[in-house]
């Protein structure tokens, strides 16, 4: 039975089940608790079925900064992240989330609405939203399409997408399914009984032999950790070789928290600087785990080893795709584990941490050197206010280029950025994303009802998350200040203010002599989140970690602004944007 709507359209009765009711059923019989998203016209079956579901709903404002909460939720939880879209306007608006996710492999599951099916099939009909080709505007940015086009398919599509997220590379995936299919009555029984499987890359033997006598062998040996170990969850097997090595280790951008930042044999993320590039080019044999070895791995492609690499990378399409290597396609943990009971325990002379030691102190007197007192001021406040427990989102900003180097995540993925594809917008949208996956409980405001007071409701989040923008990347989210307020979610938000696009005006004045295009007129941040419901304060550099540290520690979102122009610390070679 159904009934017309007032613009002609069929709107089924809730008597029966229905396409979008098998998509809401799959998602949970595969594990979801959560879905992420925005509706949209051709989507309303969809979020008609996800309101008669035990699923829980993170609504953003703006398709793009659901795109990066659902990424920032599967970080956190490293696991798929259900985002659902609407046709046209509302799918392409994702594109540039899900490059960052494609880019930064978190395994984002989105599901969008198609025009009707009599519209499909190349043909021109006029329908609202309409693209010729949808999914053509996706296959270049995620694993793989998925495209059921009857009620009956859905729960197959919906399980093969999932296992496709999962199957290392980890990444985002797309679903689209016609509007009448979300529509169409379905006599498919209620689905239970659903499973994904993807399976771990297991390394061969005799790589792992090979890899092992090329180790035990070198003198110099080194590693350089990336976020396939985090992903991994292979942080300790990580450990445990160094320290039979006697390796040190530096972890990438997206490595951080993948190797004790304080360890003896930590080189920390210095990898913008040119005294850890020589070091690493120094080493005899450089074991690179879970990373492609890219532009920023490989310090803007200044890296030029002298020794033998020997790669393990999940991604058999980053293995060797910049460097000569050996070569081992592989789960990160399955290979540093078979890696660690086929190498012997080198003994503690104590050579490779003074040579890690020395390190640090050049790269300490370079960073003294340069009158940067300010930034590091500021960085360690941040850091010191934030609880050691609690994740740390950056945007493409001052701050956050900093914070690749410079921050102690001290747990795995403590720490994220937009570094993998680089658009701005990404630290607070993904924040809000990490807060819903920490705090399950967190439930907000029911629908259509407004939370403008800033009351905080029994059983609200409690565990902190931190976004830190530029003014110019704190646009691109203004929006979601909303979303934070009606769902109560732990997000602080620091907005650094320096009157523009400040790292485009120092690479343009830096290249050019002058900028043209990054000065900004701004609202007043604080009164604008005021607006919202959202307490905010204005501070300065001597009282950002006393404001910082008392808006972490109040229930629901915060914002607290930072007029500051800071500086990037001086290149130290050739091929930097900013050299």
């Amino acid at each position: 039975m159904s009934t017309t709507g007032s613009r002609g359209t069929t709107t089924p009765s809730r008597a029966a089940r229905f396409g979008g009711d098998l998509v809401v059923e799959s998602l949970a019989a595969l594990g979801a608790d959560s879905v992420l998203g925005l509706p949209g016209q051709h989507a309303l079956g969809l979020f008609d079925a996800l309101g008669r579901s035990r699923l829980r709903y993170l609504g953003l404002r703006v398709e793009n900064n659901a795109g990066f909460a659902a990424d920032g939720f599967a970080r956190l939880r490293g696991t798929v992240a259900p985002l659902l879209l609407s046709t046209g306007p509302g799918a392409l608006t994702s594109l540039a989330a899900l490059q960052e996710a494609a880019a930064a492999s978190a395994p984002v599951l989105a599901i969008s609405s198609q025009i009707p099916s009599a519209g499909l099939g190349g043909r021109r009909r006029g329908y609202l939203h309409e693209l010729v080709d949808q999914q053509a505007s996706f296959r270049d940015v995620v694993k793989s399409v998925h495209t059921p086009r009857s009620a009956s398919q859905i729960p197959s599509a919906i399980a093969a997408a999932w296992e496709s997220a999962l199957t290392v590379p980890y990444g985002p995936v797309w679903v689209e399914i016609p509007q009448d299919v979300l529509l169409a009555p379905t006599d498919v029984p209620p689905v239970r009984d659903l499973r994904a499987e993807p399976r771990a890359v297991q390394p061969r033997a005799e790589l792992v032999a090979e890899a092992a006598a090329l180790l035990a062998a070198a003198e110099r040996p080194a590693i350089l950790a990336g976020g396939g170990v985090v992903r991994a969850g292979a942080c300790e097997q990580l450990r445990e070789l160094a320290e039979l090595l006697r390796a040190p280790v530096a972890c990438t951008f997206g490595g951080k928290g993948a190797f004790p930042w304080e360890h003896p044999l930590s080189l920390q993320s210095w990898l913008e600087d040119r005294h850890t590039t020589e070091f690493l080019e120094d080493a005899d044999v450089l074991l690179v785990v879970g990373s492609g070895l890219g532009e920023l791995s490989s310090n803007y492609r200044t890296f030029a080893p002298r020794g033998r690499i020997v790669q393990i990378e999940a991604d058999a399409g980053k293995l060797e795709s910049n460097h000569p290597a050996f070569g081992i396609h592989a789960d990160a943990a399955l290979a540093l584990s078979a890696l660690c009971r086929a190498v012997p325990q080198r003994p503690a002379d104590g050579r490779a941490e003074a040579r890690t030691a020395g390190l640090l102190k050049q790269v300490r007197e370079r960073i003294d050197s340069q009158g940067l007192e300010l930034e590091q001021q500021v960085l360690a406040a941040v850091r010191d206010a934030l609880p050691d427990e609690s994740p740390a989102f950056f945007d493409m900003t001052i701050l956050g280029y900093w914070a690749w180097s410079a921050w102690d995540a001290r747990r795995p993925g403590a720490m994220q950025s937009a570094q993998g594809a680089g658009g701005l917008g990404y630290a607070y949208p993904a924040a809000l994303g990490a807060a819903w996956a920490l705090n399950p409980d967190a439930t907000g405001a029911a629908q259509g009802e407004s939370s403008q007071g800033g009351e905080v409701r029994a059983g609200s989040p409690q565990r902190p998350v931190l976004a830190v923008s530029g003014d110019g990347g704190a646009m691109y989210s203004l929006a979601e200040l909303a979303t934070a307020r009606q769902h109560d979610l732990p997000v602080t938000w620091l907005i650094v203010d320096d009157g523009g696009y400040g790292i485009l005006r120092e690479y343009m004045t830096d290249s050019f002599g002058a900028a043209t295009g990054t000065e900004l007129t701004r609202p007043d941040f604080v009164r604008l989140a005021e607006s919202f419901g959202v307490p905010a304060v204005a501070t300065s550099p001597e009282r950002l970690g006393e404001d910082l540290a008392a808006a972490l520690s109040t229930p629901g979102p915060s914002v607290v602004v930072l007029p500051a122009i800071l500086r990037m610390f001086a290149p130290t070679h050739l091929g930097h944007p900013d050299s």
